[in-house]
């Protein structure tokens, strides 16, 4: 003999939670849809789906907040310490947590590393999409990518720290990640039609390779921050202030359009 039972199960599939039906002590077990049985809105235990479910979100917001804080505790240790240099034991103990913890989201080191790196890749992405360069004339554009360039670095140390300690590494975390490789910028794209308007325009000469003028717009900033310190001690200038900041910045751009604009 089969009763009838009503459970709630989560659809890993759909990420949500469907009530079923369920015949115990038989073999049936199917969703509860309006052509099967109209569902009562409680469930066996007496408690209503809508409450089930906030246990599941909330379950999911704290899982999503755990991975979060270990993620950012590890972007800070590696951006320090390197990716050798970098235990798991501190970023625990940064992320206020255990190690066991970390091994339970992320299973080892190196799985840890690549995906803070996929999260600052993402994150720089996700800062270039807000541009809009086409919306702009050449000249502007150049500007504004120029000042988003150098203030997301100023912003971001740990960005320009986490590229130098992969790159000891030949990026070999970076070409482990699926997702990275799917994540290449547009911008160099966007630049070349930045580029081919300035030329139409007679504003800009022609030749200019995008993928090197990205690089050089970036390297202008990134050397520059990257090796603030070892500078001011050599040449006895403080290069660490707002006022050399904005300095570097103006002569970044005059480089770079003295090159671009055509004579």
């Amino acid at each position: 003999m089969t009763s009838s039972h009503w459970d709630l199960i989560p659809d890993v599939v759909n990420n949500n939670a469907v009530m079923y039906h369920r015949q115990v002590g038989g073999a049936n077990i199917f969703p509860c849809t309006a052509n099967i049985r109209p569902c009562s809105g409680r469930l066996a235990n007496g408690s209503s789906p809508r409450s089930k479910m906030t246990e599941i979100e909330k379950a999911t917001r704290n899982r999503d907040r755990t991975r979060a804080q270990l993620l950012a505790a590890a972007r800070d240790e590696f951006a320090q310490q390197g990716y050798g240099g970098a235990r798991i034991e501190n970023i625990a103990q940064r992320a206020s947590t255990n190690k066991r913890m970390i091994y339970y989201y992320f299973n080892n080191k190196e799985a840890l590393f690549v995906a803070v790196m996929e999260e600052t890749y993402q994150s720089l992405r996700d800062a270039e999409d807000q541009l809009k360069l086409l919306d702009l004339q050449p000249v502007e554009a150049i500007r504004a990518l120029i000042l988003f360039t150098w203030n997301y670095y100023v912003e971001h140390p740990e960005f320009l720290q986490l590229l130098t300690a992969e790159n000891h590494y030949r990026a070999e975390h970076l070409q482990s990640s699926p997702t990275i490789s799917r994540m290449r910028s547009p911008l160099v794209e966007t630049l070349r039609e930045v580029l081919a308007r300035g030329q139409r325009a007679n504003i800009f000469r022609g030749g200019v390779d995008p993928l090197q003028l990205y690089i050089s717009i970036a390297g202008l900033g990134y050397f520059y921050l990257s090796n603030n310190y070892t500078l001011s001690m050599s040449f006895g200038r403080d290069l660490n202030t707002r006022r050399a900041y904005m300095e570097r910045q103006q002569h970044i751009a005059d480089v770079v359009l003295g090159y671009l604009l055509a004579s």
